[in-house]
């Protein structure tokens, strides 16, 4: 890839800054100050609207606990995700790379990868390689204790390609190549425990003894009951609110004329919501609060099953889950660290690649990461310091099916292959808007800049690749 200078919008080489592939994480970053090593908690809810949270302007679904961690730290209004869908998003987010430049680029592979089952049908699945380096590699090499708790969703279909496989120390939770291991959904009787699996006997004959979310946050506490004397990194992946909308306690809306799938997905909110107060609890009563970094966010917007009508889960935005139009990829993203990290709102343009090299600044490791990443590091804004994420090129595809790319207040996107449509999104949120025709330069420039973003791979391969 090349550098382009910002100069305009008057020539082919000022349009794009585009980061070099093996661009240092570290340059510019001199004035960042963060004396110690930080315990690191990330937390991801599943298919959760932007909206769905009070402090993202949620009227109807309760998220106290959350809400507190953005009223208390930095919340950011522009934050997207690494793809539409589960398993790309979550690539982007492990490895820093964008889904041009994953191994990872949908949920199924057109090519090579493993076949399996999906319901009846006959599908392949793409997995993370061994030479794939993720945040847990990255964040173990600086001496960190690391634990992934319940969803991985990138292993495809091969047994060897499991969280303990691709750098985590400790991993309690689901695969996909085990299919039974979440089965039934949300009241699991299989569950893996590293590498054995396991029975909840909780759950037994079909009894609904503990949700998922529950199990989840008690796998949570007893890793950082026993990591409290070491810097830990714990990646906390839960199911909620995705579909199938399973839980019995629905109090919170009982009293709400809704549809009992709408009561459902909204207590699978909050649910999440009061099991992070339980997580924060443990944390100020073992004195781990004052070092511990917390990140909240979703890995893509809303589906198409949720409430998005009723309950607004995706705000304003056009679209849902599976699409690379905002309601599709912008999420929550939400930062805290008491003391450190000061009460604000960002409206910088940031998304999941970003986080590996942002959290290896955090644990002085930025020399552990290895090249061709598309994320930057953002420590200056999580200290209050200003800096530019918007001149560059925030890339998406769905390989032969959709594309995306965000630079400054534009937008290109097509969710059918076909040609690029063109939106100013500060002043077009909705994306109702298309400019292509009146800006056919700009269109001309974001499809350039996008096929160079676009790394052929094996598994999707293109027409002349």
């Amino acid at each position: 890839m090349k550098n382009k200078m910002v100069l305009g919008w008057g020539t082919l080489a000022s349009f794009f800054f585009l980061p070099p592939a093996d661009a240092s994480a570290d340059a510019g970053q001199a004035g960042v100050s963060h004396p110690e090593k930080p315990n690191i908690i990330f937390i991801l809810a599943d298919d959760m609207g932007y909206a769905d949270l009070s402090c993202y302007g949620s009227r109807y679904i309760e998220t106290p606990n959350i809400d507190k961690l953005a009223t208390s730290g930095t919340r950011f209004t522009q934050c997207y995700a690494g793809s539409g869908i589960s398993s790309p998003s979550r690539c982007a987010l492990m490895t820093g790379r964008n889904t041009g430049n994953t191994t990872i680029r949908d949920n199924f592979c057109k090519a090579g990868g493993i076949e399996g089952k999906k319901g009846k049908a006959t599908i392949r699945r793409m997995h993370l390689l061994p030479n794939d380096t993720t945040i847990a590699t990255v964040l173990s090499a600086a001496g960190y204790r690391t634990c992934l708790v319940n969803k991985w969703h990138l292993d495809g279909f091969n047994p060897e390609a499991t969280p303990l496989n691709r750098g985590f120390d400790e991993f309690y939770g689901w695969l996909i190549s085990t299919a039974y291991s979440n089965d039934p959904y949300y009241y699991p009787y299989w569950r893996f425990e590293n590498e054995e699996l396991v029975n909840i006997q909780a759950n037994a004959d079909g009894k609904h003894g503990i949700h998922n979310t529950d199990l989840s946050t008690r796998n949570a506490i007893d890793f950082i009951r026993r990591n409290r004397e070491n810097p830990f990194f714990l990646y906390l992946a839960y199911d909620a609110p995705h579909e199938p909308y399973h839980i019995d306690d629905t109090h919170w809306y009982d009293a709400r004329e809704w549809s009992m799938n709408t009561k459902r997905y909204a207590s699978l909110v909050t649910h999440m919501d009061q099991a992070i107060g339980r997580l924060l609890d443990e944390l100020e009563r073992l004195h781990l609060r004052e070092n511990t970094l917390i990140i909240f966010a979703s890995d893509n917007g809303g589906a198409v099953q949720a409430p998005l009508q009723q309950l607004g889960c995706n705000g304003v935005f056009r679209g849902r889950k599976g699409q690379l139009y905002e309601g599709g990829i912008r999420v929550p993203f939400i930062v805290n660290w008491r003391g450190k990290v000061p009460v604000q709102t960002l409206d910088n343009l940031i998304y999941f690649p970003d986080v590996m090299p942002t959290l290896a600044r955090l644990a002085g490791a930025s020399g552990k990461l290895p090249s061709r990443l598309n994320g930057i590091d953002i420590t200056p804004l999580f200290f209050g310091e200003q800096m530019d994420t918007g001149h560059r090129l925030l890339y998406w595809e769905f390989p032969g099916k959709q594309r995306a790319a965000r630079y400054g207040d534009w937008k290109a996107v097509t969710v059918t292959n076909g040609p690029l449509e063109l939106y100013n999104i500060k002043d077009d949120i909705t994306e109702s808007n298309d400019l292509a025709e009146k800006y056919p330069e700009k269109v001309a420039e974001f499809e350039r800049a996008m096929k160079e973003m676009h790394v052929p791979s094996p598994n999707w391969p293109l027409p002349g690749e």
